[in-house]
């Protein structure tokens, strides 16, 4: 078998799969998978711009939502063009430094979406456990930093895994079991000793997402002997309702992630299918689901949204 020594030759293609089994009937296929690309960036779009817009939403929580949402968007935007391709033209082909590029963005958002979880969920620790304190605890000041601090961690750890995945030699038939890079999913093609990125892509996943869900949960069990505290069944009900947009956008973001990785480490005799209907899942259920939930769900989202749209037909 031919190996490419991305140092010494010219870098390999790869291959991206669409949908196993369905090649025939991508077309078709692709139309449920545009609509929710319509709805991820028309959704996290809109979030951002009442936020920007509306002064009233000008404060911590609102502003991590607005990070959130950019990271949707951006997560959305970095997958959009393969997985439509191939799709619709059976573009598969990509370059080995577009495949890296791809995978750096795709985990980097991922990543970044983790880290400012936690940092909405602190938020809500906050608010709840010491609302007193929130405006000077949580300035505008300090979201920022929190913000830039997720972003700095996230880059620091996928650098290095970057770096790696470069120096590594490929076989060909270079064929990706996704529409778009994964780094678990293009690390096996590699004809040499690949054990060091296997420890690095774990030491990022247990790094980042790993880490910040024990300290969510943590957080929340805070905040449920909190709440459990307040003598009012009013006033508890509203704490809890305070978070439920949260606690299910937590929920929807790290099940198909872990379900993801433990299909890719574990699930080697699962049906093709399966790896590309976790895959998906991953790639487009959250950001869709998140600007449903938080339209739907947050008050004073709805309200600004429909007064943006007054001001439109005035």
């Amino acid at each position: 078998m031919l190996i490419l020594n991305n140092t010494n030759s010219q870098p390999p293609t790869f291959l991206l799969t669409g949908i196993p089994g369905l090649r025939a009937g991508q077309i078709w296929v692709s139309i449920p998978f545009c609509l929710l690309y319509v709805i991820a960036l028309s959704g996290n779009s809109m979030i951002l711009l009442v936020i920007l817009r509306e002064h009233s939403l000008h404060e911590s929580m609102y502003y991590f939502l607005s990070m959130l949402s950019a990271t949707d968007l951006s997560l959305s935007l970095c997958t959009l063009s393969t997985t439509l391709g191939v799709l619709w033209f059976e573009a598969r082909e990509i370059s080995l430094n577009a495949c890296i590029a791809q995978m750096f963005f795709l985990h980097g958002f991922t990543f970044t979406e983790s880290g400012l979880l936690l940092a909405m969920a602190f938020d809500r620790y906050v608010a709840i456990c010491d609302p007193l304190r929130y405006n000077t605890i949580l300035t505008n000041a300090k979201t920022a930093q929190i913000g830039i601090i997720v972003l700095i961690r996230n880059a620091a750890i996928m650098l290095p895994v970057v770096l790696f995945v470069k120096r590594l030699s490929f076989c060909r038939s270079l064929v990706l079991s996704h529409s778009y890079c994964y780094h678990v999913d293009l690390i096996q093609f590699s004809c040499t000793d690949n054990s060091i990125n296997n420890i690095l892509g774990l030491f990022a996943l247990f790094s980042t997402a790993e880490f910040d869900c024990p300290c969510i949960l943590f957080s929340y069990v805070l905040i449920i002997r909190s709440v459990l505290g307040i003598a009012s069944s009013d006033e508890r009900q509203k704490a809890f309702n305070t978070c439920v947009s949260h606690i299910t956008a937590v929920a929807i973001f790290y099940i198909p992630l872990i379900s993801l990785s433990l299909v890719h480490r574990y699930g080697h005799s699962a049906p093709a299918f399966v790896h590309t209907i976790m895959a998906n899942v991953f790639l487009l259920i959250p950001p869709v689901l998140n600007a449903i939930i938080y339209s739907v769900k947050t008050k004073q989202i709805r309200k600004a949204f429909i007064k943006f749209l007054n001001q439109k037909q005035s």
